[in-house]
């Protein structure tokens, strides 16, 4: 509820402020300055909204598990841009011998290129969803249709291959815009993003993604590692592989169980 009054006051307030504008320079054009600052700052504010991947200002987003799940005292582990050849089956092994349930947010394109190891992720158990059929890094400055393009394209690819269709949707690089929410809604899609991340992808030191995934770490959390574009340690090693058994280790002490996001979803 507290979404969408968020995002229906963020949309109405951005009519209203074009239309006045209109009005101000229709009626007194010497104050078209003043309109379009007021605009333009408006712009900036929508453009800030959505280069905060946690915010729930542009619609609803999950950021922790929903509130059954925190009293089943879940967490999710979401690992994203996968699937990769090499690292994504070691990560499956890891996750086989914890018996850690994981969300895989995959990118279209890899799924189509590596079928098998898609189809591999779902027979384990673990969830697929959707990442993008393509990860482009403008993703959030697509209009309308290119977010429509991407989302569905990348809904066919997955389904096709693991015969499941996918419920979630996480933005590349979690960037987002107003356009996205109504896709989403036709698509019967939910966009996740999460509690903690590691930034795995740039950090190369095991100890440092820990401490940014093990901090504070509770019920209800949605974790995020990346088994494509995965750093590597000083040993070559995918830093991912480093952290899982550190984090199964601290969630197991803590009375913590892994879940999918479809699973947390369930009542």
């Amino acid at each position: 509820m507290r979404d969408a009054l968020r995002r229906t006051w963020l949309i109405r307030a951005t009519v209203v402020l074009h239309l006045l504008a209109w009005g101000a320079v229709l009626t007194a054009p010497a104050l078209w300055p003043w309109a379009l600052a007021g605009v333009a700052l408006n712009h900036l504010l929508i453009a800030a909204v959505g280069l905060w991947p946690r915010s729930h200002w542009l619609g609803p987003n999950w950021t922790r598990l929903p509130l059954a799940a925190v009293a089943r005292r879940e967490i999710a582990l979401t690992i994203d841009d996968g699937p990769d050849p090499v690292v994504t089956p070691l990560v499956l092994d890891l996750l086989d011998r914890y018996a850690v349930q994981a969300t895989f947010f995959c990118i279209g394109e890899k799924a189509a290129r590596y079928p098998d190891l898609c189809r591999d992720i779902v027979r384990r158990g673990h969830a697929v969803e959707n990442h993008s059929q393509r990860h482009r890094h403008y993703f959030s400055l697509l209009g309308p249709r290119g977010i429509a393009r991407e989302l569905q394209a990348a809904q066919d690819t997955l389904t096709a291959i693991t015969g499941q269709r996918p419920l979630f949707f996480r933005a590349p690089a979690g960037l987002r815009n107003p356009f996205l929410d109504p896709v989403l809604t036709r698509l019967g899609l939910r966009l996740a993003s999460w509690s903690a991340r590691g930034f795995d992808t740039r950090i190369s030191d095991p100890a440092r993604v820990q401490g940014k995934l093990l901090s504070g770490l509770q019920a209800g959390a949605i974790l995020l590692l990346h088994d494509g574009h995965a750093a590597r340690t000083t040993r070559g090693i995918p830093v991912v592989l480093e952290v899982l058994p550190a984090l199964v280790a601290s969630a197991a002490a803590a009375g913590l169980r892994f879940v999918t996001l479809p699973q947390a979803a369930s009542p």
